[in-house]
């Protein structure tokens, strides 16, 4: 299955990049980098100097996939450049990532998601 916003909850998190956009404790937004763990309740996020353990209750995130993921969706994403790619960024809440990875990734079913 191809990675798209749709199946987005259903794939491996690990690898993307990721920005915390909105959470209840406001001292998570603005944390982003790249996906380097994920528990049943939390994402670790490395920047170029630490890793982070970002609560997925009570926090939206945004991700960052490759453009090719979301050609059939022109109308309803934002695509700029990222290192010279075209990338497309998918707002997430993470109450959709709740579960253990493998859990998630087997039996959760396609998600609303928004195009930034």
């Amino acid at each position: 299955m191809p990675l798209t916003p749709e199946t987005l909850p259903r794939h491996e998190l690990i690898g993307l990049q990721v920005e915390v956009v909105d959470a209840a404790d406001k001292s998570y937004i603005g944390i982003q980098g790249e996906v380097v763990n994920e528990t049943k309740q939390t994402l670790s996020i490395e920047d170029a100097s630490q890793v982070c353990q970002v609560p997925k209750q009570s926090v939206t995130f945004k991700f960052t996939l490759p453009d090719e993921s979301v050609e059939f969706r022109e109308d309803s994403r934002t695509t700029s450049k990222l290192n010279g790619e075209d990338v497309a960024y998918v707002t997430v809440d993470g109450e959709r990532l709740l579960s253990r990875p493998a859990q998630r990734t087997e039996t959760q079913g396609d998600t609303l998601w928004e195009s930034d």
